[in-house]
């Protein structure tokens, strides 16, 4: 395929640009004008629009193929969310419309979706107040280490600098403890796949700030002892922190606040309707129990006695700002608009048809693949490709040949204390047919790898490149297209 620049044709035009009436006042330096034209491509509009809806089909998108990732939930999500994010009354509003005289403002419509948002996941998490400033889940986790840093600070808790991050947890967790300013210590995990609560009760101490838990782990299980686990870091004065990038297994099931957690995150781009992929566009709001309200990000969102909205800045014990203006809107008008249409009976089917669809996997796959934890999981399952690769073919391998099949690959090699990891997470919204399809691949695969190997190591053969080098492929990325 020629690349856009290879297609241009002198002369050729797409648009015509009309002279601005505008008169331009700029005198820009001489050392910042060009000696020469840009050299633009000169195509026709036709050419333009072929060009990039060829490249549109060569990527893959859960819009048209089936994309088991697992942990990054990459599943499909209802257009009509997607509509209401580009209503023009939210779409065109500017961030900087003013406030009026006595505090109002004039985006009272945007400050109310903000507001029920809130107060909605603030009900389907079990916390008393949310942010939903956080650009993405790993901002998130930032943000709720700040809280808690700013918690143990207000406190005259300068001691509590330790955090303690099970081995099965998220991969960003330790790096935002990190950055909060908290020394981490990793906390293994027992036979089973759960957190080794007897090793969690030898690392308590006096200055353990807190423990940061995914729940749903990484394995996909969950936490059988983890009201246990919360009251074990209360008694030490620790705060007990969710990870929810996971909440898709617990929606409308289980509240974590409930159980006993502090402060959580939560994906709204895994689990509340916004497309997940190509670094974004992501929000991770963050809830808090009632003693972490004061700590909470400015601006928070009022409502008066008369039904009004405002900004409120005074909130003395807050962290401060943590985003420009107040996070990724048309994201969490996405959520929003997914959580109205599900209702109070909506949102449990969700859990439960993600459960339902990682175990028919599971068991469909248990006589073809390793299966390190063999309990029932929730939202997703990891097996490992241990004895294909005792015959050469690796979970890479794998995941080549799914390509070949039209079929995204899931996650390889984490969570990493699972050799050989292949980690699928089928989603709620996926049909028993796809399932079965995925499945059948898979097996196929498997068989193939013991009568062929070397036909599962040459895929993918189907794409317009085959095998790369990949770590030379991350760090020195061609991107011209041949």
């Amino acid at each position: 395929m020629k690349v856009i620049f290879e297609k241009s044709v002198p002369g050729r035009r797409g648009l015509d640009v009309v002279d601005s009436e505008v008169p331009v006042q700029a005198d820009f330096p001489a050392a910042l004008l060009r000696d020469q034209p840009a050299g633009m491509p000169e195509l026709s509009e036709l050419d333009v629009v072929r060009h990039f809806t060829e490249l549109s089909q060569r990527n893959v998108g859960v819009d048209g193929a089936f994309y088991p990732l697992g942990s990054c939930t990459m599943k499909y999500n209802p257009k009509a969310a997607e509509q209401v994010a580009h209503y023009p009354g939210f779409s065109y509003l500017h961030p900087l419309l003013p406030q009026l005289p006595k505090g109002e403002t004039l985006v009272q419509g945007a400050l109310e979706v903000l507001y029920e948002t809130e107060r909605l996941l603030s009900e389907i998490c079990g916390m008393a107040a949310f942010t939903l400033q956080p650009l993405a889940g790993a901002h998130g986790e930032l943000t709720g280490a700040m809280i808690m840093a700013a918690y143990h600070r207000d406190r005259g808790s300068k001691h509590k600098k330790r955090m303690l991050i099970p081995d099965s947890a998220h991969g960003t967790n330790p790096a935002s403890a990190a950055i909060a300013g908290f020394a981490v210590q990793t906390i293994p995990s027992d036979h089973d796949g759960y957190l080794d609560v007897d090793a969690l009760g030898k690392a308590l101490g006096d200055d353990v700030a807190g423990l940061m838990l995914t729940c749903p782990n990484t394995l996909g299980l969950f936490e059988p002892r983890v009201a246990e686990v919360c009251r074990m870091l209360h008694q030490v004065d620790g705060l007990v922190y969710c990870d929810g990038a996971n909440l898709n297994a617990l929606l409308g099931v289980c509240r974590p606040g409930d159980i006993g957690f502090d402060v959580m995150h939560v994906n709204l781009h895994k689990t509340f309707a916004t497309p997940h992929g190509g670094g974004g566009p992501g929000a991770g709001p963050v809830g808090v129990a009632e003693k972490l309200v004061p700590f909470l990000p400015v601006s928070v969102v009022r409502k008066r006695q008369d039904g009004s909205f405002y900004l409120d800045y005074d909130c003395p014990k807050s962290i401060g700002y943590i985003a420009p203006f107040y996070g990724n809107f048309g994201v969490i008008l996405r959520a929003y608009a997914y959580i109205r249409m599900l209702g109070r009976d909506g949102l449990p089917r969700v859990a439960q048809n993600a459960v339902l669809n990682a175990n028919y996997v599971r068991e469909k796959l248990r006589p073809f693949y390793d299966l390190p934890y063999g309990q029932l999981c929730k939202h997703e399952v990891v097996l490992s490709a241990s004895r294909q690769a005792a015959v050469g073919v690796r979970a890479l391998d794998i995941a080549k040949a799914l390509i070949d099949r039209g079929m995204h690959p899931p996650t390889m090699y984490f969570p990493m204390i699972v050799p050989e990891a292949l980690m699928i997470e089928p989603t709620e919204t996926e049909s028993r047919e796809t399932l079965d399809a995925f499945i059948g691949y898979m097996k196929e695969i498997a068989e193939l790898a013991k009568t062929d190997p070397e036909a599962v190591r040459r895929c993918p053969t189907s794409t317009p490149v085959g095998r790369l080098d990949e770590t030379r492929a991350a760090r020195q990325p061609d991107l011209a297209m041949r």
